[in-house]
């Protein structure tokens, strides 16, 4: 089969990512009751970038002036599961906050649904020049 990362771009990466971070944030909803139970984020970021870096993209930012604001790096490692630090602990030693994943949960998912409108996009664009419209 064909590689289609040169085609769709890093969004086919984005899906698989974005797709993870869903499950991540329905656990950590599921349990938002559960004693000791830690909230946990997925590391988009550098997440995206070794999948963009293996890919062949480049994602990394340069300065092309000296007043440019310089860009902290990212520290390597293999991407996962980081533990979210909660702005008001509980009692329980649970530290999932349900107003802040449920944000993240809809901002996860209409990013998600921007990576298909762009695959989406693409495919009818390709089905155009296959057919010679």
């Amino acid at each position: 089969m064909a590689n289609l990362d040169p085609l769709f771009g890093i969004h086919a990466d984005a899906l698989k990512l974005r797709s993870q971070r869903m499950e991540v944030l329905a656990s950590n909803l599921a349990n938002a009751d559960t004693p000791n139970f830690k909230a946990r984020e997925l590391d988009f970021k550098s997440a995206l970038e070794q999948a963009a870096s293996s890919a062949g993209f480049n994602l990394s930012t340069a300065r092309t002036n000296p007043t440019h604001v310089a860009v902290a790096a990212t520290a390597g490692g293999a991407p996962g599961l980081v533990y979210r630090i909660p702005l008001q602990p509980s009692t329980d030693g649970n530290t999932v906050e349900v107003p802040q994943e449920q944000a993240a949960f809809a901002e996860n998912a209409l990013q998600y649904q921007a990576s298909l409108s762009f695959i989406e996009r693409r495919l009818e664009g390709l089905l155009l020049a296959i057919r010679g419209e």
